[in-house]
């Protein structure tokens, strides 16, 4: 029966624009609606305004959220959390006794129903699905049981994977504040400058400074925690200096990057040419920037691959394994580390260092996570971009190469778990979506 009939809602905020705020509510647009779940909300709209702009219909917690265009057919289900919907985004709530929202999550990812989705879609430019197809959409549903076991089994897989995220994004969060507190606000230069100024001891204050203990606790630590403690708090400098781009820790310097590292950049064969790509693991991973998505710190996958014939053939550069990737047109900003060798498009810039370098790729992920991208401009009057030179000249705070070892230690074992939840959340997100088809055609039953 068609799509309407199974609903008990459809919400739908087309032809409407909301005053958006730099915080507030959080605003569930088409663009953060991808592969099955939303990232973070990027824009909001004022608190006091919820109500009145939220007039066709509050969203519940479970409800299906699906984009109509821009893309068209991206899937993800809301939480308990209270948000806004946006332009290009209907929510689809089933009726009780009749439709499982979690499985109709997963039956509106599923390759039958995307198919409909996209053949009752109209638009030259940009292709999108009016309200009135959508609900002619026709759908064959189990009984409510067999939705919940099914949705159940496949739920599971997604719980897991979003644990597995939570945890990821935590991990990353402590290692960006060490290196902020290091590098950024210089914290344990700036307690041994106080310390001076004083008359108290600045190696131990910095030591407070790095491990948030108090003056009195240091000596309780065991000998293992104490000694590294001082030998990371005496890498610090205890005097600021002038430079260039403001103050800095006596010693430190601003270099460009291209003198840290080789600096390259990636290349697309002629889309005119398809035989040089694939959607299905071919030769080589090549990542756009849509690739580079949240929860990326390690570059692990990608939507397309290129042959071994199209990297000959067009010289597409060869990333290395554990090499910094920077976004810089169109959308600039996104880091990532590759993880294995892998090929980029033009818009994503290569940090490869050398075989002894200044500074690790640890480093460098979290130096460009923190940069200001606003203080380049912009080189294009089309989009927000700049060139390949500009990338080679960014400044990159150098400090001694025995403090950038250090940094490495501290955070190797977040560092660590983060590559290996990664990894896990890959493997179970292959097998979701090796069984959804596979559950929801009852090709696979599941039992009661």
């Amino acid at each position: 029966m068609p799509l309407e009939d199974w609903m008990a809602a459809i919400i739908d905020y087309r032809g409407k624009t909301p005053e958006k705020t730099s915080s507030g509510i959080p605003l569930v647009t088409a663009k953060i609606v991808k592969g099955g779940r939303i990232e973070d909300p990027e824009e909001f709209i004022a608190e006091d305004a919820y109500e009145q702009w939220m007039r066709r219909g509050i969203p519940e917690a479970g409800d299906v959220v699906l984009t109509t265009e821009a893309p068209l057919g991206e899937v993800a289900q809301l939480d308990g959390r209270r948000v806004a919907l946006a332009q290009r985004i209907i929510t689809l709530r089933g009726k009780p006794g009749l439709l499982d929202n979690t499985y109709l999550k997963f039956a509106l990812q599923s390759q039958p129903i995307q198919e409909q989705l996209h053949g009752r879609a109209s638009g030259s430019t940009v292709t999108g699905i009016k309200q009135s197809e959508l609900r002619k959409l026709q759908l064959t549903f189990p009984a409510l049981e067999e939705q919940q076991r099914v949705a159940g089994i496949l739920g599971s897989l997604d719980d897991k994977i979003a644990v597995n995220r939570r945890i990821n994004q935590t991990l990353e969060a402590m290692a960006q504040a060490t290196f902020k507190s290091w590098f950024v606000d210089f914290d344990p230069v700036k307690a041994k400058i106080a310390a001076k100024a004083e008359g108290r001891d600045p190696l131990r204050a910095a030591m407070t400074a790095i491990s948030g203990k108090p003056d009195a606790e240091l000596d309780t630590l065991p000998p293992d925690q104490f000694a590294p403690l001082a030998a990371t708090a005496a890498l610090f400098p205890d005097e600021m200096e002038v430079s260039e781009l403001g103050e800095i820790p006596k010693g430190w310097a601003y270099v460009a990057a291209e003198s840290l590292s080789d600096v390259g950049i990636g290349k697309t064969p002629p889309r005119k040419e398809p035989q040089w790509f694939t959607e299905e693991s071919g030769d080589w991973r090549w990542v756009s920037i849509k690739d580079m998505g949240a929860g990326t710190l390690y570059q692990q996958v990608s939507s397309e691959y290129l042959t071994k014939e199209a990297v000959s053939r067009f010289n597409v550069r060869v990333v290395p394994d554990n090499t910094v990737l920077l976004s810089f047109k169109l959308t600039v900003g996104r880091v990532a580390i590759s993880d294995g060798e892998l090929l980029t498009n033009e818009a994503i810039a290569h940090f490869k260092l050398s075989s002894d370098p200044a500074v690790s790729s640890e480093y460098l992920y979290l130096y460009l996570k923190g940069f200001d991208f606003s203080s380049l401009g912009s080189t294009s009057s089309i989009a927000d971009a700049v060139n390949s030179k500009t990338i080679r000249d960014l400044p990159v705070l150098l400090p001694s190469k025995e403090l950038v070892s250090r940094l490495g230690e501290t955070l190797r074992p977040m560092l660590q778990e983060i590559r290996s939840r990664q990894s896990e959340v890959r493997t179970l997100t292959e097998t979701r979506d090796t069984l959804l088809p596979k559950l929801l055609s009852g090709e696979l039953g599941v039992p009661s």
